[in-house]
């Protein structure tokens, strides 16, 4: 008796995207060849997702959201501010080195796919500084930081920090000298909310 199948779901398509699309690079990735990896017709596929913009905008998202779960739980944990915004970025910056570094090719190709999908990644980024102003906002009071402007604040952390988290400076990650500037950076930042 043969096995019974697996069903298609679109955590199965999304999986199977990802092989595709490290193995083809998203200019040569198709929905087809999704379909064929996963041994479905390409309508399948189109079930699930109505298009292949569709489709990339997904993979996008799933990749964006991948660090969502620990960032998340850092930005709802009690316990001073200070202390929890080091590690929320601190946490950021090691995710995105892990996956640049495990896995280049994918990178490379989420790095394309997030240049497409603008709306994505303007999703990710709003919840990217919801949290960092949920952290402020916590700081501020609990009397630990002076801002008064919390989603000011937070814009400000993401954008200062850009350089590690954004993919665009991912070959910047490996140098000797950026766990210092890291350091260095997140130093100033957090002097910068307490200071009066």
């Amino acid at each position: 008796m043969p096995p019974p199948e697996t069903p298609l779901t679109p955590a199965r398509i999304l999986e199977a995207t990802e092989d595709v699309l490290r193995r083809y690079g998203p200019a040569k990735a198709t929905v087809v060849d999704v379909a064929r990896a996963l041994g479905v017709s390409h309508g399948s596929v189109y079930r699930h997702f109505r298009s292949k913009t569709a489709l990339r905008e997904a993979v996008t998202g799933r990749w964006l959201d991948q660090e969502h779960a620990d960032l998340s739980r850092i930005a709802r944990a009690k316990g001073p501010a200070a202390d929890r915004l080091e590690d929320w970025l601190l946490t950021l910056f090691a995710a995105k080195r892990r996956k640049a570094g495990v896995d280049p090719e994918l990178f490379a190709t989420y790095l394309a796919l997030a240049s497409e999908n603008s709306e994505t990644v303007a999703r990710h980024v709003d919840s990217m500084i919801d949290q960092l102003t949920a952290i402020v906002e916590s700081g501020i009071a609990s009397g630990e930081f002076t801002m008064r402007e919390a989603r000011t604040a937070g814009r400000a952390l993401w954008d200062a920090t850009a350089q590690f988290h954004d993919p665009v400076y991912a070959p910047r990650w490996s140098d000797p000298d950026m766990d210092l500037a890291f350091a260095a950076v997140r130093e100033l930042l957090l002097d910068g909310l307490r200071m009066r």
